[in-house]
């Protein structure tokens, strides 16, 4: 029985060796960016859409705005955001609230 003591704690050290390169190289790995897609309508104004897009999406100027606007009206849809999921989820709400057409959220 003493043998099988002494094994148990030189397998426990060995564990923690293994473990923080596994870790590590987790860690390192980036985090995927997720894309918020507005898609086309029939019902929401050119101004709707644009004035959702400069409010909820950070640092959208007005120019940006209605050429996102113009992109989603002529082909159907356009990438208005690209960025981590968490914020990718909340943009996504936001404008599908407000009324707008949105695609799922799809990895980058």
């Amino acid at each position: 029985m003493t043998m099988l003591i002494s094994v148990a704690p030189q397998a426990m050290a060995t564990a923690p060796t293994v473990a923080p390169d596994q870790a590590s190289q987790v860690t390192q790995k980036p985090y995927p960016n997720y894309k918020v897609i507005v898609l086309n309508d029939d019902f929401n104004t050119f101004q709707h859409v644009a004035e959702c897009l400069m409010k909820y999406l950070p640092n959208m100027t007005s120019d940006r705005a209605w050429d996102l606007t113009h992109q989603i009206h002529n082909e159907g849809q356009a990438v208005v955001w690209v960025g981590p999921q968490e914020q990718a989820e909340l943009y996504h709400q936001q404008l599908s609230r407000a009324g707008l057409t949105m695609a799922p959220l799809e990895a980058a």
